[in-house]
């Protein structure tokens, strides 16, 4: 077994096990593991002023397998979270991992 077949592995046996670091969600009506990363969703919005008369960015920063996801979603694209619709504002995938910012509009 090489190096990229342990990382392939550890993907849902350590990055993505609901005991550790993900929680159950829904997105685009399916039930996959997720992480959600506050704190750099936090730094990241450090850097972006978001205030518009009332209307606010809602941000999330999510990791997910790309083996449950499926193909990588473009940036631009909707995808429905737990019930509320995000726009994909960034999406990279990373040895077997995607890495996803949604945002949308909140008043």
């Amino acid at each position: 077994m090489g190096f990229k077949d342990v990382i392939r592995k550890d993907v849902h046996e350590i990055f993505m096990n609901e005991d550790e670091f993900s929680e159950e969600h829904i997105l685009n009506g399916k039930t996959m593991p997720v992480q959600i990363d506050s704190n750099e969703q936090i730094e990241r919005e450090k850097r972006i002023n978001q205030h518009m008369d009332g209307i606010y960015l809602n941000q999330k920063l999510i990791y997910v397998a790309a083996s449950d996801y499926g193909p990588l979603p473009k940036q631009g694209s909707v995808i429905n979270f737990d019930g509320k619709i995000y726009k994909v504002a960034d999406a990279v995938a990373e040895d077997g991992i995607y890495s996803i910012t949604l945002e949308a509009n909140r008043a």
